[in-house]
């Protein structure tokens, strides 16, 4: 596995990998089940062999996703809530809501930036031969 000298299989389609990354799968082979609980990713795809923190500073890209998509969500949920409620807007009931939303959607989206992450990290800088066990991926 993960011979160097190896031939590169041809990964993906961008598409692909970005939809398996949007669901939690490995974007190389498609592989599930990589994370042992809501916070915890394996180090590395059990299937292919990627190693998913490709180089140090990894992360910081599905922290980025992660910050985006919590901001949208909380902007739209207040959008939302004043478009709703305007004249008598409730401050308070408004407040909790956008308090929740603001704490619980980074929470739930963690685990979907960083295997979204990981599969644009790919479509930007493409794997080398060594990286993947290329005879796992379909």
């Amino acid at each position: 596995m993960n011979d160097p000298t190896a031939d590169i299989g041809t990964p993906p389609p961008t598409g692909r990998m970005l939809r398996r990354g949007a669901t939690r799968r490995c974007p190389v082979c498609g592989q599930g089940g990589l994370f042992h609980r809501w916070f915890v990713m394996t180090e590395r795809c059990p299937r292919c062999g990627l190693v998913f923190e490709r180089i140090e500073g990894h992360w910081i890209g599905a922290i980025g996703i992660n910050t985006i998509v919590s901001f949208g969500v909380l902007a739209i949920v207040l959008v939302a809530g004043l478009a709703l409620t305007i004249p008598d807007v409730p401050a308070v009931r408004l407040l909790v809501v956008n308090l929740t939303v603001g704490i619980a959607t980074p929470s739930l989206f963690q685990p979907f930036s960083r295997t979204l992450w990981t599969a644009i990290d790919i479509a930007m800088r493409p794997l080398d031969a060594h990286e993947v066990d290329w005879t796992q991926v379909g």
